[in-house]
């Protein structure tokens, strides 16, 4: 996934294909479509965000760590524990109670868990006839939800305790939609087919 490059100073500097591919091949081909006048209106990936509720959290402590010790199999970056921050009666829930975890990937670890998730992750889904389209927020960002952690192949069936989901955030430079939507297109991302 990632390759070293030696530069002219002799330091070895960690490039991951994805990006490789980004500089190489899709910074031109969005330029033409889009018109742009430099390298730098091309919209790029900024940040990937994955998020795991954890509801069972407010009746057993445990469930939080099982969440952190998943996500950082997954991100391969330790995540930070989410707090409430007010108190609901109905659910059980005082203010400061931990009810998630989360992780904001960047740099080579984004490139790299991108990579990894078009090309490997999402393929192993049962069923998989692409991910939807329609998910853009309208600002030019992705989100995904995945119904279980399993469909990663560093998380093992025999150790955990619950199935649990999470939402996976593809944050990109991109102003609007169509732009984000070529550019994750060209990166790999499998979109389903809309049938006509």
């Amino acid at each position: 996934m990632a390759e070293k490059k030696v530069n002219k100073t002799n330091e070895a500097k960690v490039v991951s294909r994805v990006q490789e591919d980004y500089k190489n091949r899709i910074v031109p081909e969005l330029m033409k479509k889009f018109g742009y006048t430099s390298v730098m209106q091309a919209p790029r990936l900024e940040k990937i965000v994955l998020n795991m509720g954890v509801g069972e959290a407010v009746t057993n402590a445990k469930e939080i760590e099982d969440a952190v010790a998943d996500l950082t199999l997954i991100a391969g970056q330790k995540p930070v524990i989410c707090k409430s921050k007010k108190a609901i009666a109905n659910f059980k829930l005082r203010e400061g109670q931990p009810i998630g975890c989360k992780v904001t990937l960047r740099g080579i670890r984004m490139y790299d868990f991108f990579d990894k998730l078009v090309s490997i992750d999402l393929p192993r889904v049962r069923d998989f006839h692409g991910v939807s389209s329609s998910s853009f927020d309208g600002r030019g960002n992705y989100a995904l939800g995945v119904k279980e952690q399993l469909m990663f192949p560093e998380i093992d069936y025999d150790k955990i305790s619950h199935l649990r989901g999470m939402d996976i955030v593809i944050v990109t430079s991109a102003k609007t939609d169509k732009e984000a939507f070529a550019l994750l297109e060209m990166l790999g991302m499998p979109f389903a087919k809309v049938e006509e």
